[in-house]
């Protein structure tokens, strides 16, 4: 599962941007995604460092962050990896599934994903592991030939003569949010598996070699950096709104988008019903309202089918997915459900202070996917199809 969560985390921007598009142009959306990943990522990386065992100052220790990183999930952002020494390395993405959901929109989209909004992030995500380190291009997009492979490719080099990467003002603000500092549970150690990811560099992760408590572990920071990620994304959009309930109503639509395509694909890998068991089996997969730490969510299976949430939770607090959840305002709920069967719908039964109750209910006549959902399912990612790749090698240095 944890691919798919990973896949999701990807298509938060497969859904939000089309309405900053049509809010405030491509320029804007271009600004703002710049400013989303700056402040996400480096708060995310160090976490994921933090909570997997793998915290360094080596080029071997950037290339980690990315494998499990919502900016690359796995495949569908192939990338491959050299490591020359600890500070040399390089890589280069086979598929770039980001690339084929841009390309058809022409060059200038190209750029402004490839160039404008690639090389402060790439760097931004680098601070998390040694500000003297540099990722610079070797080639990219806008490919010639029209059919170049790999996708792209880059260098990235540690240099004490580098001048020392700030972190990013955008990230300091993150950083004070509840989701940055969200204790999770320890991973024990004891269990069978993996318990970290110290040791070498992978080609690959095959998640099935992790202990369950280190799977449980890798789910909830996923499922955070998702959050972290709409928090940015929500502060760089506020930014540009003349209220906050602009801000938030167009977060709401990125909610519904991502919510439902990631609901399609759970249907699809746990191959479901479409009953009421089988909505609670995606409602609890479901990746904007995971880690429950966070988002103060459960989902309850006696007579019919509840979604409770504790508004006192620090996903409320912070002003998170699960707080845009009101009465009128069930998009993303209804679009998991939908995923499930068309018939299904949810309706408010508690709304106070404390708590937000919300029942499953079927009805009679099938209600139609939204378009929130339909313009995420543009994206490749929506029908991209996970391989298994066999064992994977570790990479060593080549000098």
């Amino acid at each position: 599962m944890l691919p798919e969560l990973l896949l999701a985390g990807h298509l938060i921007d497969r859904a939000g941007m089309p309405h900053l598009i049509g809010a405030f142009g491509p320029d804007v959306m271009r600004d703002i995604a710049i400013e989303e990943w700056r402040g996400a990522s480096p708060v995310y990386s160090k976490r994921m460092q933090q909570a997997m065992g793998f915290e360094g100052d080596t080029v071997d220790t950037i290339f980690k962050n990315i494998q499990i990183d919502i900016g690359a999930p796995p495949q569908f952002l192939d990338f491959r990896f050299k490591l020359i020494d600890a500070h040399h390395g390089e890589f280069w993405l086979d598929h770039c599934g980001a690339l084929m959901d841009v390309e058809p929109m022409g060059d200038a989209f190209v750029v402004a994903m490839c160039h404008e909004i690639e090389d402060p992030t790439f760097d931004a995500t680098a601070t998390a592991s040694n500000p003297k380190a540099q990722v610079r291009p070797i080639h990219r997009p806008p490919r010639i030939p029209t059919d170049r492979t790999p996708h792209c490719a880059w260098t990235v080099i540690i240099d004490e003569s580098h001048p020392a990467l700030p972190v990013p003002e955008e990230a300091k603000a993150v950083a004070a949010t509840r989701a940055a500092r969200l204790e999770l549970d320890p991973i024990d150690i004891g269990a069978s598996g993996r318990s970290d990811y110290s040791g070498p560099l992978l080609s690959d992760l095959h998640f099935a070699d992790f202990s369950a408590p280190a799977l449980r572990r890798l789910a909830e920071e996923v499922c955070l950096q998702g959050h972290l990620l709409v928090l940015s994304f929500l502060a760089a959009t506020g930014r540009r709104t003349d209220t906050e309930e602009q801000a938030r109503a167009l977060v709401r639509h990125q909610f519904t988008g991502v919510a439902g395509v990631a609901a399609q694909r759970i249907v699809r890998h746990l191959r479901l019903a479409e009953d009421l068991d089988a909505a609670a089996e995606v409602l609890a997969w479901s990746p904007g309202l995971l880690p429950i730490q966070y988002t103060g969510c459960s989902i309850e299976l006696a007579e019919g089918l509840m979604v409770r949430f504790d508004r006192r939770a620090p996903a409320f607090a912070d002003g998170a997915w699960p707080s845009l959840l009101e009465e009128g305002h069930l998009e993303p709920l209804d679009a998991i459900v939908l995923a499930v069967n068309p018939r299904l719908r949810c309706e408010v039964l508690v709304s106070t202070e404390a708590e937000l109750v919300i029942e499953v209910v079927q009805g009679v006549d099938e209600r139609p996917t939204s378009q929130d959902v339909r313009l995420t399912e543009f994206s490749t990612g929506a029908d991209f199809a996970f391989e298994e790749r066999g064992t994977p090698v570790e990479i060593r240095f080549s000098r």
